[in-house]
């Protein structure tokens, strides 16, 4: 017999429930086939799709912070009042029910028309409206900006020149699910192809920009061609760092940044015995549980003591490895990749590994060629304003080469987080409408290793104290990074919504 599809979770709501039925700040219920959620913020109801648009998390489980809630996987914000994804992660909103209270009852009515996105208003005295907006990179903040200019109602031209093979994808499931064996590919695409024609995004592809005339206002590529712009977003992101060792150019040795990257691995992973995973960082770890998934053997060299300590401490970074190692992972730390000879990789040490895979992940650098030649401020990165303008008028920078004063450390920083990225692309774009919204959104990132996911708010790039609560090898913690009392970070495993309360902290510049 077929497997029956369980019925929806919850009462149906468009029968009715009492007020002393939903006690609560949230209720999941159902309306037909549709799970709904119910949601009271202050005196108003409000009924929306019960998933995040992101990867499906349980908004159920999230914060309902006024008008808006968030996920409580990848921090997604959603409008309660037209579910419009206001921040990413999520670029899709959800559905939105009609609610009424009649004779005692919550009813949920038919499910309402999406209204169109809330279009900010240009401030006082800001310039027209550009007529021509060029973004140059594929990536992230470059396909939010592009993506947010549409929803902001902007009917000018938009051109997207992207060095990638591929139209935007979702990066983070190249070394995750994707690599793993668990996401299809058709999961990949941020948008279908045919979105960017729909939205009159001119993107090209396999078209790298070989310099700005900041005078003339245009860029030229290396086909020649000069595309001129009123407004210019540089989100060329980071291109991964690659070993300068004898055998690095082999065809079995790959770095994970692109699809094809990733395409190739997975290829390569099929039949293969054994992988060696050049760094123990983020994307080498998350690579090295997606090739475990995969039944390959794993081994992992990195020059740290410990896995992530630069980032997470050294009682967490014990924990990745311990958990790494669960899953049959070899570690080789403290040591280094000196040749790769065929498919033997010759450790500094003096021990040899026969591999089939060789994935490099030590780490990236910011794109910064271009924006040099065209004379803008650098600073270990391309320095913006808190607009993420740059030091020439009308060109702004956003994603991972952009280094912005940061409310929250009180510094200036540059992250290579994906969220961050599409957070600042959005931002962006509604700057360059000439919204002048200041970026102020508190960094965020997760990491996925095997079944455990762990959440990163706020940025400490330095420390002095590192609190735990909960249990880190029970897998229930929730650990503050300190400077002087005062909490720049946030690190947690299940404790989703102890992680939006602290961002949530952070935004108004209080410790969680």
């Amino acid at each position: 017999m077929a497997d029956q599809q369980a019925p929806p979770a919850g009462p149906d709501l468009s029968k009715g429930i009492t007020p002393s039925e939903f006690a609560g700040e949230t209720l999941l219920g159902h309306v037909g086939d549709d799970e709904v959620l119910l949601v009271r913020s202050g005196s108003e109801i409000f009924a929306i799709g019960a998933h995040c648009s992101h990867y499906h998390g349980p908004l159920a489980e999230g914060l309902v912070t006024g008008q808006d809630i968030r996920c409580p996987w990848h921090h997604a914000c959603f409008d309660l009042r037209t579910g419009e994804a206001t921040r990413a992660p999520a670029l899709s909103p959800i559905a939105v029910w009609k609610v009424d209270q009649q004779d005692g009852r919550i009813l949920v009515g038919e499910k309402r028309e999406q209204p169109k996105p809330r279009v900010k208003p240009r401030v006082k005295g800001a310039t027209d409206a550009p007529g021509r907006i060029v973004i140059v990179g594929g990536g992230a903040a470059g396909f939010a900006a592009a993506e947010m200019l549409r929803r902001q109602d902007y009917r000018g031209s938009i051109v997207m020149l992207s060095n990638e093979a591929a139209a935007p994808v979702d990066r983070p499931n190249l070394s995750k699910d994707y690599l793993a064996g668990s996401a299809p590919e058709d999961w990949l695409p941020l948008r279908p192809d045919d979105f960017y024609a729909e939205a009159k995004i001119d993107l090209r592809l396999k078209t790298e920009v070989t310099s700005i005339d900041t005078n003339a206002r245009h860029v030229v590529t290396a086909g020649g061609e000069t595309f001129s712009y009123d407004r210019l977003l540089l989100a060329t992101g980071a291109e991964p760092v690659r070993l300068p060792i004898p055998g690095a150019d082999q065809p079995h040795v790959h770095v994970l940044r692109s699809l094809a990257d990733s395409r190739a691995i997975i290829a390569l992973a099929d039949g293969a015995r054994r992988a060696v995973v050049i760094g123990a960082s983020f994307i080498g770890l998350e690579a090295a549980a997606s090739l475990r998934a995969r039944n390959v053997e794993v081994h992992v060299v990195g020059l740290e003591q410990r896995p992530m300590e630069r980032v997470l401490g050294p009682e967490l970074g014990d924990f990745v490895r311990a958990l790494h190692e669960e899953h049959g992972v070899n570690f080789h730390l403290g040591d280094t990749v000196t040749a790769i000879s065929g498919k033997r990789a010759m450790l500094k040490s003096g021990t040899a590994i026969e591999a089939d895979i060789v994935v490099v992940g030590v780490g990236v650098r910011p794109r910064l060629g271009l924006a040099e030649q065209a004379g803008l401020a650098i600073d270990r990165g391309v320095t913006v304003n808190a607009y993420l303008e740059t030091s020439v008028p009308g060109i702004y920078a956003a994603g991972d080469i952009a280094r912005w004063p940061d409310p929250h450390s009180l510094e200036t920083i540059r992250v290579e987080h994906w969220v961050v990225a599409e957070r600042q692309g959005q931002t962006a774009a509604r700057n360059m409408l000439g919204q002048r919204e200041p970026f102020h959104a508190v960094p965020f990132f997760w990491s996925q290793h095997y079944d455990v996911p762990i959440n990163y708010v706020g940025h400490a790039e330095k420390w002095d104290e590192i609190t735990v609560d909960g249990d880190i090898a029970g897998r229930d913690c929730l650990l503050q990074y300190k400077s002087r009392g005062r909490v720049l970070a946030v690190a947690s495993i299940y404790r989703d919504v102890a992680s939006l309360e602290a961002e949530l902290a952070m935004e108004k510049a209080r410790s969680p």
